[in-house]
């Protein structure tokens, strides 16, 4: 098993919002594989959210409810993102300190 400051934080929450970590050895098992894709998942909805943002916020007729629900969608693809960019770089560094 992986050292506790190995923990692989997981793209989802738990109960209540607290996050979920795997501990494995295994980087090519099921529950990596999946956290893996649904990271990628997240990513390629965080691109397309930039995408429309850019296109709403472009335009200047959007609504006040139209900027209410990208602002809310673009919260919680950020969220995401920064969960991603945190457990990817604990990643790095865990594969540097044992020179991987």
């Amino acid at each position: 098993m992986t050292a506790e400051n190995e923990l692989r934080l997981l793209p989802w929450s738990g109960p209540e919002g607290k996050p979920c970590y795997l501990s494995t050895d295994d980087r090519g098992g099921y529950m990596s594989r999946l956290a893996d894709n649904i990271e990628a998942v997240q990513l390629g909805t965080a691109a397309q959210l930039l995408e429309a943002a850019s296109e709403t916020l472009g335009d200047k007729d959007a609504s006040l409810e139209e900027l209410r629900v990208l602002a809310k969608e673009l919260t919680g693809a950020l969220r995401d993102v920064l969960r991603v960019a945190t457990s990817r770089g604990h990643l790095l560094a865990v594969d540097e300190s044992q020179g991987i």
